[in-house]
């Protein structure tokens, strides 16, 4: 197996500079990493440094809350993907997932998708805030909705991702869903348990210690 075809490189730090997203790009190119993640503010950044490359740009939006209005997190998605982004990891609104708006949060993940239907969309359900039954029920409204990938965790809560949730997560979407596994994945050890769990991708921002 690639390995390092199911990491995302991620850095989204609030205090992430230019310098910085640089030395990502480098190493996401030297080990050949599936893409690095980045805030929307450095989507041009880590397209001019990945050039040539075959190395995407993941971008985050709805982030790290998942509490803003659909129309925000839409525009927000598809204003991400004009500007270069070839894949978008977004928040759920974790709180209507809560109270049951299922066709809320479907709807809002249906129209990001929408708005960027040539582009990878992955949802971020926070599984640290959800119990079990909520954790299956975003994944189950994620796969409803046309996204491509269900994910554990933003790495801004509580804690990242577990073990339990990815095999909970993927008994819940079946084969064909992709399940990205994110935050506390920092050995090649971890990586691989993530993946016997069911994950197709891993964001991290200890890619270069995990390929070591």
């Amino acid at each position: 197996m690639e390995y390092n075809k199911l990491i995302d490189h991620t850095l989204l730090k609030a205090d992430a500079t230019e310098e910085e997203i640089v030395k990502l790009c480098k190493e996401a190119k030297e080990y050949n990493f599936m893409s690095v993640c980045v805030n929307p503010c450095y989507i041009e950044v880590a397209k001019r440094e990945l050039a040539g490359s075959d190395v995407k740009v993941c971008v985050v939006t709805g982030f790290p809350l998942g509490a803003m209005r659909t129309e925000a997190k839409v525009f927000e998605s598809k204003d991400a993907v004009d500007h270069g982004a070839d894949e978008v990891d977004v928040v759920i609104n974790i709180g209507a997932l809560k109270d049951h708006k299922d066709d809320y949060v479907l709807n809002e993940l249906k129209l990001i998708k929408q708005a960027i239907p040539n582009n990878v969309l992955k949802v971020i359900i926070e599984c640290c805030l959800l119990n079990n039954e909520e954790i299956e029920r975003a994944s189950r409204l994620v796969k409803e909705s046309g996204a491509d990938f269900v994910k554990t965790s933003t790495g801004f809560s509580k804690w990242g991702a577990k073990l339990e949730d990815v095999a909970l997560m993927r008994k819940t979407v079946g084969p064909d869903l992709g399940v990205k596994a994110a935050g506390g994945v920092k050995t090649h050890d971890d990586m691989i348990e993530f993946v016997k769990a069911g994950a197709t991708r891993i964001g991290t921002s200890n890619g270069v210690s995990l390929m070591k």
